[in-house]
């Protein structure tokens, strides 16, 4: 008899259970999930595929390469910055779409220029937020300042004390195959040496005068077709100088820009080679001389070392 009752029960459970089951609804598959995760190892980028309900993988590496593995390793042939993008589908069709910014092998170089994706170079401007570093020196071996009581540049100090915040406006772009372009804005000058205007065009070059105090004008420039620029991350670079040995100063292991032709970055002097000091993704600091002394012309006899900030 408790067997048969054993055996009622258990029947009794099992029919429920199936009538509880068969009245559950099935909880719909959804659609496609996808998200990327990567590790970077020098030009090296190993990308995995975070995906659900996914069948087929689609990746674009953002320089012109492609995979369909599921979780690919890619080797750049360049530094710079790349938006990796997956695309995944699942077994009816339905694709989505994952992005990701990356940065790879990221040298100053790249800095400088944005890197082989940027297609309309980087493009950079005196920012009038000097920083400390912002200053007038000594064209000597450790840029000693040429005015003791001017430690370093005020904000804004080109407009509020000289006159001149048309100089902030003018803008230098650097293309990551070499080409250089240079915008004077609507004045058509560039910030200068005063003694060199004189030199080089008897003043009529001048167009700004207001920095005269300090050796400064804006002079006018047409800026050069079909420019380039050369960028040299290390070397020794010789300047001639009133402070130098024979009239040149050496600078070891530095950084250097140089321009062809008439070229130049910032400021207009018989120098137009400068010397970079720093540049990160949004600010550049250059070492820019100048000839002031009509006594020892053309020797350099001050710097500016002055702050670029990209143009948004």
């Amino acid at each position: 008899m408790k067997k048969l009752i054993h055996i009622v029960v258990c029947f009794a459970f099992a029919v429920g259970l199936t009538l509880l089951t068969s009245c559950k609804k099935e909880e719909p598959e959804g659609p496609p999930i996808a998200g990327i995760f990567h590790s970077i190892a020098d030009k090296q980028v190993a990308f995995t595929a975070l995906t659900k309900r996914v069948v087929t993988w689609n990746w674009d590496f953002g320089d012109g390469n492609t995979s369909t593995e599921q979780n690919p390793v890619h080797v750049y042939e360049n530094g710079g910055y790349y938006t990796v993008t997956l695309t995944a589908a699942d077994a009816a069709g339905t694709t989505v779409i994952a992005e990701v910014d990356i940065a790879v092998a990221v040298t100053p170089y790249v800095l400088l220029t944005g890197g082989p994706t940027a297609v309309n170079g980087k493009t950079w401007k005196l920012t009038a937020n000097h920083t400390a570093n912002d200053k007038l020196v000594n064209a000597d071996a450790t840029f000693t300042l040429a005015d003791p009581d001017l430690p370093s540049l005020p904000q804004g100090a080109l407009s509020l004390y000289l006159g001149m915040g048309e100089v902030y406006e003018d803008e230098y772009t650097f293309y990551f195959d070499g080409r250089y372009s240079h915008d004077t804005k609507a004045d058509g000058a560039a910030l200068s040496g005063l003694l060199y205007q004189y030199v080089t065009t008897g003043g009529a070059g001048i167009v700004n005068a207001g920095g005269a105090d300090f050796g400064l004008c804006t002079g006018l420039y047409s800026p050069e077709a079909g420019a380039h620029f050369t960028y040299v991350e290390k070397e020794d670079f010789a300047v001639p100088s009133v402070y130098g040995p024979e009239g040149v100063i050496t600078y070891p292991d530095v950084s250097t820009l140089d321009f062809s032709g008439t070229e130049f970055v910032g400021f207009m002097d018989n120098q137009r080679k400068v010397i970079v000091q720093e540049v990160t993704d949004q600010s550049m600091r250059l070492v820019m001389f100048m000839a002031a002394s009509e006594t020892y012309y053309p020797l350099n006899t001050h710097a500016l070392i002055l702050t670029f900030e990209v143009v948004k």
